[in-house]
C-alpha cells in the first residue's frame, strides 16, 4: 500500500510542481549503465500508477470531501443533472490540486526531486514521498476515527506503526470515513435552508389548496435565486477549502 501511495504522489507532484521543474526525458529509457532492473522497476510503478491513481486519488486526498458536499448541494437543490457529474467531478479535482499543492511541493523537493538525480534510492523516496502525505493525513483525521482502526488492528495483532510513524493500513481508512463524515456534515447544513424553502413552499400550497401542483415546480426557482444572492459557490467552496487544516 505505502510502495502504491508513495509513487501516486511522485506522478501528482511531478504534474503539478509549483515551480517549473521538468521530468527527467530519460526517465523511461533503458539505461545503458547495467541498472536495468532499477529502469524495469520505474517503469513498472508508472504503469501501476496510471491504473490505480483514481482510486488512489480518493483514498489520500481532499476529493471525497468536495465531490459529497457538491453532490447533495445538487440533491437539495433538486437539480438532478445540473451541474453535470463532469462539472461537479473537474471542480472537485481542481479544488483538491489547489488545496493539496503544498503537499506535492513538498512530496516532490523531499523525494521525487533527489530520486530522479539519484541521490536517494527507490526504498529511500519512497518513504520520503510517502511522509507529506502522511502529515496531511494525520492533521484532517478525527482521533475517534484513527483509534478506532487502531484497536482494530491490535485486537488482529497486526502493527499499526512502523519505524515511528502510523501505519498506512491503519490512516488511510480512517482519513476517509473522517473525510465522508466531514462532507456529510458540510453538506447538511447546505441543504438545510433549501429544505426550509421546501416547507414554506409545500405549506402555501397546501393552505391555498393546489394539491396537484407539485411544491418543487415552485421551490426549485426560488431556491437558485437563493443561492446566486447569498453567493453561494463562493461561500461553499471557500468554507470547504478552508476546512482542511
Amino acid at each position: 500500500m505505502i510502495r502504491f501511495l508513495s509513487a501516486f504522489a511522485a506522478m501528482m507532484a511531478i504534474a503539478t510542481a509549483a515551480h517549473g521543474q521538468v521530468l527527467d526525458p530519460n526517465l523511461l529509457q533503458a539505461p545503458v549503465d547495467g541498472s536495468v532492473a532499477s529502469w524495469i522497476i520505474r517503469t513498472f510503478g508508472l504503469l501501476t500508477v496510471l491504473s490505480v491513481a483514481p482510486g488512489i486519488l480518493i483514498m489520500v486526498t481532499s476529493f471525497p470531501r468536495f465531490i459529497i458536499a457538491f453532490a447533495i448541494l445538487r440533491a437539495g437543490m433538486g437539480l438532478a443533472t445540473t451541474p453535470a457529474n463532469m462539472i461537479l467531478v473537474s471542480l472537485s479535482l481542481f479544488m483538491t490540486f489547489y488545496v493539496m499543492a503544498p503537499t506535492f511541493d513538498r512530496a516532490w523537493e523531499r523525494g521525487v526531486s533527489p530520486l530522479l538525480e539519484n541521490q536517494v534510492s527507490e526504498e529511500e523516496a519512497i518513504q520520503l514521498i510517502a511522509d507529506p502525505f502522511r502529515e496531511f493525513m494525520l492533521v484532517n483525521t478525527r482521533p475517534k476515527d484513527l483509534n478506532l482502526f487502531i484497536d482494530i488492528a491490535t485486537e488482529r495483532g497486526q502493527t499499526t506503526e512502523t519505524e515511528g510513524k502510523i501505519d498506512m493500513r491503519v490512516l488511510v481508512p480512517a482519513f476517509m470515513i473522517s473525510e465522508i463524515r466531514r462532507g456529510f456534515e458540510i453538506g447538511f447544513l447546505v441543504v438545510l435552508p433549501f429544505l426550509v424553502i421546501d416547507l414554506v413552499v409545500a405549506t402555501i400550497t397546501m393552505s391555498m389548496g393546489m394539491m396537484m401542483l407539485p411544491p418543487t415546480a415552485i421551490s426549485l426557482p426560488f431556491k437558485i435565486l437563493f443561492f446566486i444572492l447569498i453567493d453561494g459557490w463562493n461561500l461553499l467552496v471557500g468554507s470547504l477549502v478552508r476546512s482542511f487544516v
